[in-house]
C-alpha cells in the first residue's frame, strides 16, 4: 500500500512555506524548494501619490492598493506551484495555515487538483511559528 504524503502550507500576503507531515509521532520537516517570500513594501512605494480633491471638494483616491495587489499575485503564484506539484503527483493531501486574508486568496486562485487535496483548512497567520512549535497548532486536525 502506497504511503500517503501530507503537505502542509503555511502562508500569508508576503511569505510561505510546505512542510510535510512524515507520520505521527515524526514531526514537519520542510519541503525543499518551496518555500516564498516577497520583499515588504517600503512606505514611499505604497501609494504616496495625491490625488487632489474630487468635483465636489472631497478627496479622491486611487481605487488602486497597491499592496493588496502584490499579495494576490504573491498568493496565485503559490498556488501556481502547488498546482504543479499536485499534477506531479508529490503529494496527496494538503492541509493549509493562513491568514484570513491569504487563505480567501488561495482558496480563489487554487486549481480543482490542490483543491481536492485539501482535507483541512486553519484561519490563523503561523508564518512567524518555528517548525517545532507548530505541533500544536495542528492537533486534532493531523495527528503530529
Amino acid at each position: 500500500m502506497k504511503k500517503s504524503v501530507t503537505w502542509i502550507l503555511i502562508a500569508d500576503g508576503t511569505q510561505a512555506r510546505v512542510l510535510e507531515h512524515a507520520g505521527p509521532g515524526k514531526g514537519l520537516t520542510g519541503v525543499k524548494g518551496l518555500e516564498w517570500s516577497i520583499p515588504p513594501l517600503q512606505s514611499q512605494d505604497i501609494d504616496s501619490d495625491g490625488y487632489g480633491r474630487g468635483p465636489t471638494g472631497g478627496a479622491m483616491t486611487s481605487g488602486n492598493d497597491a499592496s493588496k495587489h502584490r499579495e494576490t499575485e504573491f498568493v496565485k503564484s503559490v498556488a501556481e506551484a502547488l498546482d504543479g506539484k499536485a499534477k506531479a503527483g508529490e503529494f496527496d493531501r494538503l492541509v493549509i495555515a493562513a491568514a484570513p486574508i491569504a487563505l480567501g486568496n488561495l482558496r480563489k486562485a487554487m486549481s480543482d487538483h490542490v483543491r481536492k487535496a485539501v482535507v483541512a483548512e486553519l484561519d490563523k497567520d503561523l508564518t512567524n511559528v518555528p517548525t517545532p512549535q507548530l505541533n500544536k497548532h495542528f492537533d486534532g486536525i493531523i495527528a503530529v
